[in-house]
């Protein structure tokens, strides 16, 4: 599981853990290292990568191996695999915030490097130890962008000028970070082609949620959450407004709209990637994601949810370049047909999240909800403690 202390990474080793499969978790505390950065911090505490493990050893009975350190080191990746021989790597390990890659030059040429080399370094590790090991890579729906025709599972039939093909899916990724995940698409399905080793990519929504089974047996086991303007997403970021009585922020026309998945069917699409293996030589793509949503629409969701009420606040200048009106339906069968059992976003799962946030609303940090980085712009507005150089803050 690399990026296993991540927001994702943590629960779904988990959840793999406590359904009998060996997992080892690697990381290198690059994601701690960016709130240290941004100066901001998960709104719910989160323990360090040794006690969350000690704990879960000592909660379930299950070992869990950890191993610290960095994709972009080859040498570091190459001995991890060697070491511990996995049939299946779950690769969650990238910065993945589009903000944080749009804030200026060094966070944009910081971003692609780690993601794109990180990557690259694994598809030679795999095709050198062992081609047979099933890679399960985290990508985005933020890689289609919005085209103006149904977005399909990866690939796309094309005909022109009377000659037909199956092509890779159009790309129009909208920041640099959603440009080094195509970047990491390319280079796995040429990677799967010249040395036949075996890929799922998981074009994932936005997730929401922060509890899961696993997570919810002890303290020291929770995984984080998100608000702020730069790491947090827009359902995080409404309910948080909510709880602390500030109106609703929509940026642009608030018709922009996006795939969205409860954090619990990201474990389970996890799962059934890794359980129903791609075949040698093969690359396949997975739309993750379980609903769509405008942004006016989670907006109203929230404010319908809230205990007491709140203001929506429209129109404001929308500090990315998207298009804000444009058409949205996206294809997402494929992991349906192996059985996901979808968790749809209720009322009472939108009450949950209030629920949990009004538990810590003494660490909301008002100053780090609303958005520093505008895509228009080559710097940002918010100060940061440092950049990242050649050396720091790399993900795992």
């Amino acid at each position: 599981m690399l990026g296993g202390d991540g927001y994702l990474g943590w629960p779904t080793a988990l959840y793999l853990s406590r359904r009998g499969h060996d997992v080892g978790v690697v990381d290198n505390f690059a994601r701690r290292q960016y709130d240290l950065e941004m100066g901001v911090d998960s709104l719910v505490p989160i323990r360090t990568l040794q006690q969350r493990v000690r704990t879960w050893e000592q909660v379930s009975g299950l070992q869990v191996d950890s191993f610290i350190g960095d994709l972009t080191d080859e040498t570091f990746v190459q001995d991890t695999i060697r070491r511990f021989e996995p049939e299946a790597i779950v690769h969650f390990a990238e910065q993945r915030s589009a903000p944080y890659s749009m804030i200026d030059r060094k966070h944009a040429v910081y971003t692609q490097v780690n993601n794109v080399v990180g990557t690259l370094n694994l598809l030679y590790a795999i095709a050198e130890t062992d081609p047979s090991i099933h890679l399960v890579k985290l990508g985005t729906m933020g890689e289609y962008g919005t085209p103006n025709i149904d977005i399909e599972e990866g690939f796309i039939e094309i005909t022109h000028k009377g000659r037909t093909d199956v092509m890779p899916y159009p790309k129009q990724p909208g920041s640099f970070y959603h440009l080094s995940k195509v970047h990491d698409s390319h280079n796995i399905m040429f990677a799967c082609r010249i040395w036949g080793i075996r890929a799922t990519d998981l074009n994932q929504g936005i997730v929401y949620g922060q509890a899961t089974e696993e997570t919810l047996l002890h303290p020291d086991l929770a995984t984080r959450f998100d608000y702020d303007g730069v790491f947090g997403t827009v359902l995080n970021r409404f309910c948080v407004q909510s709880v602390i009585g500030h109106p609703l922020t929509v940026y642009g026309s608030g018709n922009q709209t996006r795939g969205m998945l409860d954090i619990r069917d990201t474990l389970a699409c996890v799962e059934l990637a890794v359980t129903n293996p791609a075949d040698v030589g093969e690359y396949r793509v997975f739309n993750q994601f379980t609903e769509s949503f405008s942004v006016r629409d989670m907006a109203a969701m929230v404010r319908q949810a809230s205990v007491k009420p709140v203001e929506i606040a429209e129109g404001l200048e929308n500090p990315r370049v998207e298009h804000e009106e444009h058409y949205f339906h996206a294809s997402n069968t494929k992991l349906l047909d192996l059985g996901l059992e979808p968790h749809l976003l209720t009322k009472s799962v939108i009450k949950g999240m209030l629920t949990l946030i009004e538990r810590h609303r003494e660490r909301v940090d008002v100053d780090a909800i609303a958005p520093t980085v505008q895509w228009r712009s080559s710097a940002s507005t918010r100060k940061t403690a440092s950049t990242p150089s050649d050396t720091s803050f790399r993900a795992v």
